[in-house]
């Protein structure tokens, strides 16, 4: 098996489990560091100890509102300091912070907040109409909104939204007392973040407090954080990703940076503003930068390496030659942690890393055998330390029961690891395509598509074939500008893929449908199916060579 070799250990690995919670680590890292910046939305800086004492303040006036410890209150606003001081106060009183995408509507709002069960809904005035949309609000009690500026701030608010009183937020961090520390412990939840449900309704993942504490420690050694590094995000902090980066910073002792939302034209210029360091990227966010003009702002920065799960392989290199950013590929989900990667000197394109020491991995057939190195099935997780991973989905055991059956986590993952423990991604399970006997990623016919200039997103999946099994067909978003070409797309694919994984029927769309996380609802596009505006490779006389 291959074995990692680590510069350092982060400074609080091993500290005891009963304080490895949020409200112990605002404490032991403001006294160690005080007056240090720890926070920074724009010109609102704040230091270790102002957010320690925020948090007790947040904790204060939710009490004094009646929030009791393990009562959930939602959060439905766009990157805004008051986010993030909801989230540190119900970890500090035991109440549960439920973050929610601000791209919720209608039915999946209505889901979330019945789920969830949450009595209060802090919000943004901009989306109150998002609540009198929703027939049903469960548990909700009252609804606060957050402060206003501008000529919004002078309009009067709605008494009533959604059939639930409506009253402008009262201060979360001013002058008042602080509450003192309550006892929660690692495995209180602290927070409930709502998966994508691309194929059901989403499920709420509950997130123990020691949970978020090892993505600091596990994610702070694979960056190879420091004290002196300034962490950046533009990603929202409804998701685990943005919420986990903040604990990574305040682990190591670092400065975490909120940004508004991402922009390619100014990403690199606002990086070098914000003196940043660190960065966290998607795999859509690399190919935006790389597709734009080369500029002096490349490299105009101080960022050396960026977390950027699904990044194309073939972008890896030619991104840290342009941008001198190292890009690390790591595997983790809002159920678990960061479970698999590398090091950044250690990271090894196309494969998504090895087991990190704080975590077990299998691979299993659909009977939960192991499978032999070098054959597809799926991950399965286990952590070795106690509230490391998600506790389960709130009010739904039947799907909790699913997912942790045989005290593995089932990721829903199909991967193959080697011989030398390194681990290849595959597809998802239920994405799997099946065409003649063999067996077809779609995520590998999508990288393929994406390395085509003219290629700006793309889906693959399955639809029936006349001969039985699937029939492969890719769904396409065109690049500015660019003409629709399908021939030119399959020759594209010939030299990389094997000739019965080439999609025989491309669809030009103008959008891929996504769930509100950003996700491809690839049902949707199966339902669709094959369509008069469909190209059809056989119908079309192209011949693949073999």
């Amino acid at each position: 098996m291959s074995a990692l070799t680590w510069a350092a250990s982060a400074p609080l690995r091993g500290i005891p489990v009963a304080e490895q919670t949020l409200p112990a680590l605002l404490e032991r890292q403001a006294a160690a560091y005080g007056e240090k910046p720890l926070l920074r939305f724009g010109e609102d800086v704040r230091s270790y100890a102002e957010v320690a004492q925020g948090a007790a303040r947040a904790a204060a006036v939710l009490a004094e509102a009646g929030v009791e410890p393990g009562d959930r209150v939602a959060l439905l606003a766009g990157n805004r300091v008051e986010l993030l001081e909801t989230v540190l106060g119900c970890a500090w009183l035991g109440a549960v912070a439920v973050p929610l995408n601000t791209a919720l509507r209608a039915a999946s709002l209505q889901h979330t907040l019945v789920n969830s069960e949450a009595r209060l809904l802090i919000t943004e005035a901009g989306l109150l109409e998002r609540l009198a949309a929703v027939e049903e609000t469960g548990a909700l009690e009252r609804v606060w909104v957050l402060a206003r500026t501008g000529a919004e701030a002078g309009e009067p608010l709605p008494a009533r939204a959604g059939g639930v009183e409506v009253a402008p937020a009262p201060p979360l961090t001013g002058d008042g007392p602080p509450l003192p520390r309550s006892g929660v412990g690692p495995g209180t939840t602290a927070a409930i973040l709502y998966t994508s449900g691309t194929t059901g309704l989403s499920k709420g993942v509950q997130c123990p407090q020691a949970q978020f504490f090892h993505w600091g420690i596990v994610m702070g050694e694979l960056l190879e954080l420091t004290e002196d590094d300034v962490l950046y995000t533009c990603l929202p902090l409804f998701h685990t990703n943005a919420i986990n980066a903040f604990v990574q910073a305040l682990v190591a002792g670092a400065t975490f940076v909120v940004g508004e939302r991402f922009s390619a034209s100014r990403f690199w210029d606002t990086v070098a503003a914000n003196d940043a360091t660190v960065t966290y990227l998607l795999g859509a966010m690399i190919n935006i930068l790389w597709g734009r003009p080369a500029t002096a702002a490349d490299r105009r920065h101080r960022v050396r390496i960026a977390l950027s799960p699904a990044t194309p392989t073939s972008l890896l290199e030619p991104f840290r030659e342009r941008f001198g950013v190292q890009l690390i590929e790591a595997y983790g989900s809002t159920e678990t942690n960061a479970t698999i990667g590398a090091p950044a000197d250690q990271q090894r394109p196309g494969f998504m890393g090895v087991a990190l020491r704080d975590f077990e991995v299998g691979v299993v057939d659909e009977n939960d055998a192991p499978v032999p190195d070098g054959s597809a099935g799926e991950l399965v997780l286990r952590a070795r330390h106690p509230y490391a991973f998600a506790t389960g989905y709130f009010a739904m055991p039947e799907a909790t029961v699913t997912a942790w059956r045989n005290l593995w986590f089932h990721t829903g993952d199909r991967v193959v690891r080697d011989p030398d423990g390194w681990i290849r991604f595959v597809d998802r399970l239920k994405d799997a395509i099946r065409r003649r006997g063999e067996n077809i990623s779609s995520y590998e016919v999508e990288r393929a598509l994406l390395e085509h200039p003219d290629v700006s997103a793309a889906a693959v999946f399955a639809v029936p074939s006349e001969m039985a099994e699937d029939e492969v067909m890719a769904a396409i978003v065109l690049a500015d500008g660019a003409s629709a070409d399908p021939v030119a797309l399959t020759q594209h694919l010939e030299p990389r893929l094997a000739y019965f994984a080439i999609p025989r029927f491309v669809e030009f769309v103008a959008e891929l449908p996504l769930t509100e996380n950003g996700k491809v609802r690839k049902q949707v596009l199966r339902d669709a199916g094959v369509r008069p505006s469909t190209w059809d490779r056989e119908a079309a006389g192209y011949v693949l060579a073999r």
